[in-house]
């Protein structure tokens, strides 16, 4: 069966609609990032910030109204008119919700906490349930009037991804007939002073794969897709579909991956063998890329021990920042831009780095700016290995 992913809204640190992202990631190979304090107080850091007016939640029940929030309804603002079709023609109780996060509405409380220590109390309009993290789900329920299976997947930075396995599963399974999925997380202290505190946090611009690499950028966005498993009239020639994904936990490391990769290689092959493919087929591969010494090590390793050194890969992270529980989707999102139609050349994601590439890693086929594969890509593999051994991988295929 095939899952089909029918529409794409997305916002990130390059842009809020397809044209703008797919210019700065495809022509312009500019950075989303911006060096700013404002989550770092007296120290500034790069980070992958949403610019512009994001969408009021005012309408919204007090415990949903988040910057969070308005993220997620800014990607569902691009494809809201394709999900109310999908609602009208299946019926509210058979569409589903599954989205990923993992910082939910903590900026909310880090403010009122900023009120407490200046006034003595909390906002009288603060509700500790803002930052909930099932939240994105409902207030995605309550925005869309859907009555079925509304919840929330927070494993770290597989989060996403694992809600679009979850979503697939739903309709493999006859519970839903079309589901809208992907992540969500905002920019807040809590992570940012986290994420420091484990030294993991680069003062410079992401670096993956280089030797100088020091670390990850945070950022923030949202991506959702519209999944079914039957192709719209107008989406059937060429249609992006999730084919294959694969899940695993190799339990190694409360913040550390398992050096051999064992459950990073075990997601991969779960997913390749899903989609009923080669490693030999895949055109393109989205790494985790996170630039810290250790994630770079193993998935390198892993990388070549399964498909070689021929594959194109790349980290979309040095654009976009790492967007914890929303990475998943937006770098899914990504791929099922560059999938399109309007690419039949196949450009490729580049990968932003210095060029210094670590002498203790294996040498891989990094995408350079403007790299092209001279054809449409057919099938893209895109990793994401969270915190805790929680590792996802999924693969996307441009079907005939």
């Amino acid at each position: 069966m095939k899952l089909y992913l029918h529409h794409c809204g997305v916002v990130c640190a390059l842009g809020d609609n397809h044209q703008e992202i797919r210019r700065r990631l495809l022509e312009d190979a500019s950075t989303g990032l911006q060096m700013t304090d404002a989550w770092s107080a007296g120290r500034v850091l790069p980070v992958g910030q949403v610019r512009g007016i994001l969408p009021d939640v005012s309408h919204l029940p007090v415990t949903l109204r988040s910057r969070n929030n308005q993220l997620a309804l800014a990607a569902l603002a691009q494809i809201r008119e394709a999900v109310d079709v999908a609602i009208q023609r299946f019926g509210a109780d058979r569409v589903g919700i599954v989205i990923g996060t993992s910082t939910s509405g903590i900026a909310s409380t880090e403010s009122a906490m900023r009120a407490y220590h200046e006034h003595g109390s909390l906002p009288s309009s603060f509700q500790y349930a803002v930052q909930e993290m099932g939240s994105p789900a409902a207030m995605l329920a309550h925005e869309l009037g859907t009555g079925g299976p509304a919840y929330t997947h927070s494993s770290a930075c597989s989060s996403s991804a694992k809600a679009m396995a979850s979503a697939a599963r739903l309709i493999k399974m006859g519970v839903c007939d079309a589901v809208l999925t992907g992540g969500v997380d905002s920019l807040c202290e809590f992570t940012v002073a986290g994420f420091s505190a484990l030294e993991s946090v680069s003062t410079e611009f992401c670096n993956p794969l280089s030797a100088n690499r020091k670390g990850i950028n945070i950022g923030e966005g949202a991506a959702f897709f519209l999944m079914t498993a039957e192709p719209a009239p107008a989406t059937a020639p060429g249609a992006v579909a999730l084919c294959g994904w694969g899940e695993s936990s190799d339990g190694h490391h409360m913040s550390a991956p398992d050096p051999a990769g064992g459950g990073a290689r075990m997601a991969i092959t779960q997913a390749l063998q899903r989609a009923g493919i080669a490693p030999s087929e895949v055109d393109y591969i989205n790494l985790h890329g996170t630039a810290t010494v250790q994630n770079d090590a193993m998935e390198s390793h892993v990388i070549q021990d399964i498909f070689g050194a021929a594959v194109a890969v790349s980290s979309t992270k040095p654009f976009t920042g790492h967007a914890l529980g929303a990475a998943a989707a937006i770098e899914a999102a990504l791929c099922w831009l560059v999938m399109q139609d309007d690419n039949p050349q196949g450009l490729l994601p580049p990968h932003l780095w210095d060029g210094m590439a670590d002498p203790q890693l294996p040498a891989l086929h990094i995408v350079a700016p403007r790299q092209q594969a001279g054809k449409p890509l057919r099938w893209i593999v895109s990793n994401s290995f969270a915190f805790g051994g929680s590792n996802a991988c999924l693969v996307l295929g441009k079907t005939e």
